[in-house]
Protein backbone atom coordinates (compact mmCIF):
# COMPACT_ATOMS: atom_id res chain seq x y z
CA UNK A 1 0.00 0.00 0.00
CA UNK A 2 2.85 2.38 0.85
CA UNK A 3 4.45 1.68 -2.52
CA UNK A 4 1.15 2.44 -4.26
CA UNK A 5 0.78 5.77 -2.47
CA UNK A 6 4.41 6.70 -3.08
CA UNK A 7 4.02 5.95 -6.80
CA UNK A 8 0.91 8.14 -6.96
CA UNK A 9 2.64 10.98 -5.10
CA UNK A 10 5.75 10.76 -7.28
CA UNK A 11 3.59 10.75 -10.42
CA UNK A 12 1.83 13.97 -9.41
CA UNK A 13 5.15 15.58 -8.47
CA UNK A 14 6.75 14.67 -11.77
CA UNK A 15 3.71 15.88 -13.71
CA UNK A 16 3.68 19.21 -11.87
CA UNK A 17 7.41 19.85 -12.22
CA UNK A 18 7.41 18.80 -15.87
CA UNK A 19 4.49 21.14 -16.51
CA UNK A 20 6.22 24.33 -15.38
CA UNK A 21 9.68 23.30 -16.59
CA UNK A 22 8.35 22.60 -20.09
CA UNK A 23 7.26 26.24 -20.37
CA UNK A 24 10.13 27.68 -18.31
CA UNK A 25 10.24 30.80 -20.47
CA UNK A 26 6.76 31.66 -19.19
CA UNK A 27 7.08 30.38 -15.62
CA UNK A 28 10.67 31.06 -14.51
CA UNK A 29 12.01 33.90 -16.67
CA UNK A 30 9.33 36.60 -16.02
CA UNK A 31 9.74 36.67 -12.21
CA UNK A 32 13.52 36.86 -12.61
CA UNK A 33 13.21 39.82 -15.00
CA UNK A 34 10.70 41.53 -12.70
CA UNK A 35 12.92 41.14 -9.64
CA UNK A 36 15.95 42.37 -11.62
CA UNK A 37 14.02 45.56 -12.39
CA UNK A 38 13.19 45.93 -8.70
CA UNK A 39 16.88 45.57 -7.85
CA UNK A 40 17.85 48.23 -10.38
CA UNK A 41 15.08 50.74 -9.62
CA UNK A 42 14.58 50.37 -5.87
CA UNK A 43 18.05 49.15 -5.01
CA UNK A 44 20.45 51.18 -7.13
CA UNK A 45 18.47 54.28 -8.03
CA UNK A 46 16.26 54.86 -4.98
CA UNK A 47 18.39 52.96 -2.48
CA UNK A 48 21.31 55.36 -2.85
CA UNK A 49 19.01 58.15 -1.64
CA UNK A 50 17.44 56.15 1.20
CA UNK A 51 20.76 55.22 2.78
CA UNK A 52 20.95 52.58 5.51
CA UNK A 53 18.17 50.57 7.13
CA UNK A 54 18.98 48.90 10.47
CA UNK A 55 22.70 49.07 9.75
CA UNK A 56 22.54 47.64 6.20
CA UNK A 57 22.41 49.53 2.94
CA UNK A 58 18.96 49.67 1.41
CA UNK A 59 19.77 47.15 -1.33
CA UNK A 60 20.83 44.51 1.21
CA UNK A 61 17.71 45.24 3.24
CA UNK A 62 15.19 44.66 0.43
CA UNK A 63 16.83 41.59 -1.16
CA UNK A 64 15.25 39.05 1.28
CA UNK A 65 11.84 40.65 0.79
CA UNK A 66 12.11 40.53 -2.99
CA UNK A 67 13.15 36.87 -2.89
CA UNK A 68 10.18 36.15 -0.64
CA UNK A 69 7.89 38.05 -3.01
CA UNK A 70 8.91 35.78 -5.89
CA UNK A 71 8.42 32.69 -3.71
CA UNK A 72 4.92 33.76 -2.69
CA UNK A 73 3.65 34.61 -6.17
CA UNK A 74 5.11 31.54 -7.86
CA UNK A 75 3.98 29.02 -5.23
CA UNK A 76 0.47 30.45 -5.38
CA UNK A 77 0.12 30.80 -9.13
CA UNK A 78 1.60 27.38 -9.91
CA UNK A 79 -0.90 25.40 -7.84
CA UNK A 80 -3.88 27.64 -8.63
CA UNK A 81 -3.43 27.42 -12.40
CA UNK A 82 -2.46 23.75 -12.45
CA UNK A 83 -5.28 22.47 -10.24
CA UNK A 84 -7.88 24.60 -11.99
CA UNK A 85 -6.59 23.32 -15.34
CA UNK A 86 -7.13 19.80 -14.05
CA UNK A 87 -10.69 20.74 -13.08
CA UNK A 88 -11.34 22.45 -16.41
CA UNK A 89 -10.15 19.44 -18.43
CA UNK A 90 -12.14 17.06 -16.19
CA UNK A 91 -8.98 15.19 -15.23
CA UNK A 92 -9.82 15.80 -11.59
CA UNK A 93 -12.50 13.12 -11.81
CA UNK A 94 -9.82 10.51 -12.47
CA UNK A 95 -8.02 11.53 -9.29
CA UNK A 96 -11.21 11.48 -7.23
CA UNK A 97 -12.15 7.93 -8.27
CA UNK A 98 -8.59 6.59 -8.06
CA UNK A 99 -7.59 4.67 -4.89
CA UNK A 100 -5.46 7.62 -3.78
CA UNK A 101 -6.05 9.42 -0.45
CA UNK A 102 -6.83 13.12 -0.51
CA UNK A 103 -3.63 13.72 1.46
CA UNK A 104 -1.60 12.39 -1.47
CA UNK A 105 -3.41 14.65 -3.95
CA UNK A 106 -2.79 17.73 -1.81
CA UNK A 107 0.85 16.81 -1.16
CA UNK A 108 1.44 16.24 -4.87
CA UNK A 109 0.16 19.62 -5.99
CA UNK A 110 1.73 21.45 -3.06
CA UNK A 111 5.04 19.74 -3.84
CA UNK A 112 4.91 21.14 -7.37
CA UNK A 113 4.23 24.65 -6.07
CA UNK A 114 7.07 24.41 -3.55
CA UNK A 115 9.47 23.17 -6.25
CA UNK A 116 8.70 26.12 -8.52
CA UNK A 117 8.96 28.55 -5.60
CA UNK A 118 12.37 27.19 -4.58
CA UNK A 119 13.72 27.28 -8.13
CA UNK A 120 12.48 30.84 -8.67
CA UNK A 121 13.76 31.97 -5.27
CA UNK A 122 17.18 30.47 -6.05
CA UNK A 123 17.33 32.24 -9.42
CA UNK A 124 16.38 35.58 -7.87
CA UNK A 125 19.03 35.05 -5.17
CA UNK A 126 21.67 34.43 -7.83
CA UNK A 127 20.61 37.60 -9.66
CA UNK A 128 20.90 39.57 -6.41
CA UNK A 129 24.59 38.62 -6.20
CA UNK A 130 25.23 40.97 -9.14
CA UNK A 131 24.06 43.84 -6.93
CA UNK A 132 25.02 42.99 -3.34
CA UNK A 133 27.26 40.41 -1.61
CA UNK A 134 25.48 37.44 -0.05
CA UNK A 135 25.00 37.87 3.69
CA UNK A 136 23.75 34.85 5.67
CA UNK A 137 22.90 34.97 9.36
CA UNK A 138 21.36 31.48 9.61
CA UNK A 139 20.81 28.95 6.81
CA UNK A 140 18.32 26.87 8.75
CA UNK A 141 16.14 29.91 9.49
CA UNK A 142 16.13 30.75 5.78
CA UNK A 143 15.20 27.20 4.81
CA UNK A 144 12.44 26.88 7.42
CA UNK A 145 10.83 30.20 6.48
CA UNK A 146 11.17 29.51 2.75
CA UNK A 147 9.58 26.05 2.93
CA UNK A 148 6.74 27.07 5.24
CA UNK A 149 5.91 30.14 3.15
CA UNK A 150 5.95 28.12 -0.09
CA UNK A 151 3.66 25.51 1.49
CA UNK A 152 1.26 28.16 2.82
CA UNK A 153 0.81 29.83 -0.56
CA UNK A 154 0.69 26.54 -2.44
CA UNK A 155 -2.22 25.55 -0.17
CA UNK A 156 -3.78 28.99 -0.69
CA UNK A 157 -3.49 28.56 -4.45
CA UNK A 158 -5.13 25.14 -4.18
CA UNK A 159 -7.99 26.65 -2.19
CA UNK A 160 -8.48 29.33 -4.84
CA UNK A 161 -8.52 26.69 -7.59
CA UNK A 162 -11.14 24.61 -5.77
CA UNK A 163 -13.57 27.55 -5.67
CA UNK A 164 -12.66 29.05 -9.07
CA UNK A 165 -15.30 28.71 -11.78
CA UNK A 166 -13.37 30.42 -14.59
CA UNK A 167 -9.73 31.19 -15.36
CA UNK A 168 -10.46 34.83 -14.48
CA UNK A 169 -11.15 33.76 -10.89
CA UNK A 170 -7.54 32.58 -10.63
CA UNK A 171 -6.19 36.11 -11.14
CA UNK A 172 -8.58 37.90 -8.77
CA UNK A 173 -6.88 36.92 -5.50
CA UNK A 174 -3.30 37.71 -6.65
CA UNK A 175 -4.40 41.08 -8.05
CA UNK A 176 -6.66 42.33 -5.28
CA UNK A 177 -5.33 40.49 -2.21
CA UNK A 178 -1.77 39.17 -2.59
CA UNK A 179 -0.25 42.20 -4.31
CA UNK A 180 -1.48 44.78 -1.75
CA UNK A 181 -0.56 42.53 1.20
CA UNK A 182 2.90 41.92 -0.26
CA UNK A 183 3.67 45.59 -0.83
CA UNK A 184 2.42 46.40 2.68
CA UNK A 185 4.25 43.44 4.19
CA UNK A 186 7.56 45.11 4.91
CA UNK A 187 9.32 44.17 1.68
CA UNK A 188 10.55 47.71 1.02
CA UNK A 189 10.57 49.11 4.55
CA UNK A 190 10.72 48.16 8.20
CA UNK A 191 7.39 48.40 9.99
CA UNK A 192 9.28 49.81 12.99
CA UNK A 193 9.43 53.07 11.03
CA UNK A 194 5.63 53.35 11.22
CA UNK A 195 3.64 54.99 14.04
CA UNK A 196 2.50 52.58 16.77
CA UNK A 197 -1.04 52.30 15.44
CA UNK A 198 0.08 51.40 11.92
CA UNK A 199 2.62 48.93 13.30
CA UNK A 200 -0.27 47.16 15.02
CA UNK A 201 -2.32 47.22 11.82
CA UNK A 202 0.63 45.87 9.83
CA UNK A 203 0.94 42.90 12.17
CA UNK A 204 -2.49 41.72 11.02
CA UNK A 205 -0.87 41.11 7.62
CA UNK A 206 0.55 37.54 7.60
CA UNK A 207 3.17 38.42 4.98
CA UNK A 208 4.87 40.67 7.54
CA UNK A 209 5.81 37.56 9.53
CA UNK A 210 7.11 35.73 6.46
CA UNK A 211 9.27 38.61 5.26
CA UNK A 212 10.51 39.33 8.79
CA UNK A 213 11.49 35.70 9.39
CA UNK A 214 13.21 35.41 6.04
CA UNK A 215 15.09 38.69 6.52
CA UNK A 216 16.21 37.51 9.94
CA UNK A 217 17.75 34.43 8.32
CA UNK A 218 19.75 36.65 5.96
CA UNK A 219 20.61 39.74 7.99
CA UNK A 220 19.86 38.87 11.60
CA UNK A 221 17.31 41.70 11.92
CA UNK A 222 13.56 41.38 12.23
CA UNK A 223 10.36 43.29 12.88
CA UNK A 224 8.74 40.47 14.86
CA UNK A 225 10.34 37.59 16.82
CA UNK A 226 11.45 34.69 14.61
CA UNK A 227 9.63 32.05 16.66
CA UNK A 228 6.41 34.05 16.34
CA UNK A 229 6.88 34.16 12.56
CA UNK A 230 7.34 30.38 12.43
CA UNK A 231 4.34 29.84 14.73
CA UNK A 232 2.08 31.96 12.50
CA UNK A 233 3.26 30.05 9.41
CA UNK A 234 2.63 26.66 11.03
CA UNK A 235 -0.89 27.74 12.02
CA UNK A 236 -1.63 28.83 8.45
CA UNK A 237 -0.29 25.54 7.08
CA UNK A 238 -2.53 23.51 9.39
CA UNK A 239 -5.66 25.60 8.82
CA UNK A 240 -5.32 25.74 5.03
CA UNK A 241 -4.47 22.03 4.83
CA UNK A 242 -7.55 21.04 6.83
CA UNK A 243 -9.82 23.29 4.75
CA UNK A 244 -8.44 21.93 1.47
CA UNK A 245 -8.71 18.34 2.70
CA UNK A 246 -12.35 18.76 3.71
CA UNK A 247 -13.28 20.47 0.44
CA UNK A 248 -11.57 17.91 -1.80
CA UNK A 249 -12.82 14.99 0.32
CA UNK A 250 -16.40 16.25 -0.04
CA UNK A 251 -15.93 17.09 -3.71
CA UNK A 252 -17.16 20.65 -3.23
CA UNK A 253 -16.46 22.68 -6.36
CA UNK A 254 -15.01 19.59 -8.08
CA UNK A 255 -17.93 17.36 -8.90
CA UNK A 256 -20.43 18.54 -11.47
Amino acid sequence: MFQLYYTALKSIWIKEITRFMRIWVQTLVPPVITMTLYFIIFGNLIGSRVGEMHGFNYMQFIVPGLIMMSVITNAYSNVASSFYGTKFQRNIEELLVAPVPTHIIIAGYVGGGVARAIITGTLVTLISLFFVPLHIHSWWMIIITLLLTAIVFSLAGLLNAVFARTFDDISLIPTFVLTPLTYLGGVFYSITLLPDFWQWVSKINPIVYMVSGFRYGFLGINDVPFLLSVGILVIFVIVLYVINWRLIESGKGLRS
